[in-house]
C-alpha cells in the first residue's frame, strides 16, 4: 500500500511538473491568456478517432525516429504520396500523423491524448493551419498561435526532438486573401524558430509558376498535391531533413 501511494504521488508530481513546463513554454511563445479556438484542444468524429487509435498503435513500441504532423495534405502521403513516403520516410521509422480536415486545435487534442507519449523521435515535421484559415474562422495571428502552441507542447514532451515548421502551402489558383493569410500566419509562426530546437522552411515557391499561380498538374484541386507535388515536396526538404536527423 505504501509503495502504491508513493507511485501515485510520483505520478501526480510528474503531471504537476509537466503542466508547469507547458505553461512556461507557452508564455515564452506569447500565448499566455489566449483562449481562441486555434489554441483550445478539440476532438472530432468517428473515423478521426479510429485514425487516432491507429497512430497510438503505431507508436506503441516507441521505435519512432520521425513524425510528420499535419492535416489532409500530410495524410495524403498514404495515397498520392505513398511512393515518396516509401522512399524517404519508411526507412527512417516515420509515423504519419496527418489527419484530413485537422486544424491546430485538433493536433493539440491528439497530443494531449497520447500521440507523442513514449516516443523520442529525432525530428518532427509540422505543416498545419490551412483549415483554420477558412473564412473568418481564425486570423493569421490566431493560426500562428495554434502552430506555436503545438510546438510548445512538443518542446515539453519531446525535449530532444528537433522541430521543422513548414510554411503553410499555397492554395487556390492565384494570389488571394486566404493565401496571404496563410503566408502571414507562417511568417508569424516562424518567429519561434531558434536554429537550435525549432527550424523553419518555406518551399512554397517550388509549387508556383513564374506568375505566382498554382498549376493543376501539381495540385489538381488547388490544395492537395498529386504524385508530382509530393515528389517536389519530399525532394525540396530532403537536404534539411537529412541535416536535422544527423545523417551523413
Amino acid at each position: 500500500m505504501k509503495r502504491r501511494l508513493l507511485t501515485l504521488a510520483g505520478m501526480c508530481l510528474l503531471v504537476f511538473i509537466l503542466g508547469g513546463c507547458q505553461d512556461a513554454q507557452k508564455d515564452a511563445y506569447g500565448l499566455a491568456g489566449k483562449t481562441h479556438s486555434a489554441v483550445v484542444p478539440s476532438d472530432r468524429f468517428s473515423w478521426w478517432g479510429q485514425r487516432h487509435q491507429k497512430v497510438l498503435n503505431e507508436i506503441a513500441d516507441g521505435d519512432v525516429d520521425l513524425i510528420y504532423v499535419g492535416d489532409s495534405i500530410t495524410h495524403g502521403f498514404e495515397n498520392a504520396g505513398k511512393e515518396m513516403w516509401a522512399r524517404y520516410y519508411t526507412p527512417r521509422k516515420a509515423v504519419n500523423m496527418g489527419f484530413g480536415g485537422d486544424r491546430t486545435q485538433h493536433v493539440l487534442w491528439r497530443f494531449d491524448h497520447g500521440e507523442i507519449d513514449g516516443i523520442r523521435p529525432k525530428l518532427a515535421i509540422l505543416m498545419i493551419g490551412t483549415n483554420n484559415s477558412n473564412g473568418d474562422d481564425n486570423t493569421a495571428e490566431e493560426i500562428a498561435d495554434g502552430i506555436k502552441a503545438i510546438c510548445a507542447e512538443m518542446r515539453v514532451k519531446l525535449p530532444k526532438t528537433k522541430i521543422l515548421i513548414l510554411a503553410i502551402f499555397p492554395r487556390g489558383e492565384g494570389p488571394s486573401a486566404q493565401r496571404e493569410k496563410n503566408a502571414q500566419a507562417s511568417k508569424l509562426a516562424s518567429t519561434i524558430a531558434d536554429g537550435k530546437h525549432i527550424f523553419y522552411l518555406d518551399i512554397n515557391d517550388k509549387f508556383l509558376d513564374a506568375n505566382g499561380n498554382l498549376p493543376r498538374d501539381i495540385m489538381p484541386d488547388l490544395l492537395h498535391p498529386n504524385e508530382k507535388g509530393y515528389k517536389i515536396w519530399a525532394e525540396a526538404i530532403e537536404p534539411t531533413v537529412k541535416e536535422l536527423m544527423g545523417e551523413k
